[in-house]
């Protein structure tokens, strides 16, 4: 019987963490991101990035996350990487004020290897995010998903997440990828 757990990611999950984050790329949103996009990522780059970001957050409510899935071994499967809410998480023209606040946290990824999909990874990433983002006094959070994905939009929604009625394009080498955003109250 396997179990799965979620823990702080730590300096070694790097490589893993960008191996799956290019993995579920080139698998989940084949249709979405274009090919030669995706497949034209340098792996060491996302990697350090990825390092970075464990090392060195830009807060203490900046966090990664992995997922693991502990059977005979040990497999890191999922990610999630969050914090406070910044810049990245507005659509152009919108009211900076409405959005950010120090009370809103955003997911900037969440994701879990297709192959290991539909085993609760997802769910217990989202979970102890929002366990930690109450511990640290967000009231809300937000998250934006490829207007085409219909998986994560399905998954946050089950979990009580909202469309919020504001979508955006991502500019992915000229070529405008629609994104809409949810939101959950955690109150």
């Amino acid at each position: 019987m396997a179990l799965g757990f979620v823990r702080p990611a730590d300096p070694d999950d790097a490589a893993e963490i960008a191996r799956i984050q290019l993995t579920t790329w080139q698998q989940a949103y084949r249709r979405i991101l274009p090919r030669h996009v995706v497949d034209g990522i340098d792996e060491a780059w996302v990697t350090h990035r990825w390092l970075t970001s464990i090392e060195a957050p830009p807060s203490p409510r900046h966090r990664v996350l992995v997922a693991v899935e502990q059977a005979e071994q040990a497999y890191l499967v999922g990610f999630s990487a969050t914090g406070e809410v910044d810049e990245a998480a507005l659509a152009p023209d919108e009211d900076r004020a409405a959005i950010l606040r120090p009370d809103v946290a955003a997911v900037t990824d969440l994701l879990v290897e297709p192959r290991w999909g539909r085993r609760g990874h997802g769910s217990r990433l989202l979970a102890a995010c929002t366990d930690l983002w109450r511990e640290d006094g967000f009231t809300s959070a937000i998250a934006w998903a490829f207007e085409a994905d219909p998986a994560m939009r399905g998954f946050l929604t089950s979990a009580g997440w909202e469309l919020d009625g504001v979508s955006r394009g991502l500019d992915v080498d000229d070529l405008l990828v629609p994104q809409v955003r949810l939101h959950t109250m955690l109150t």
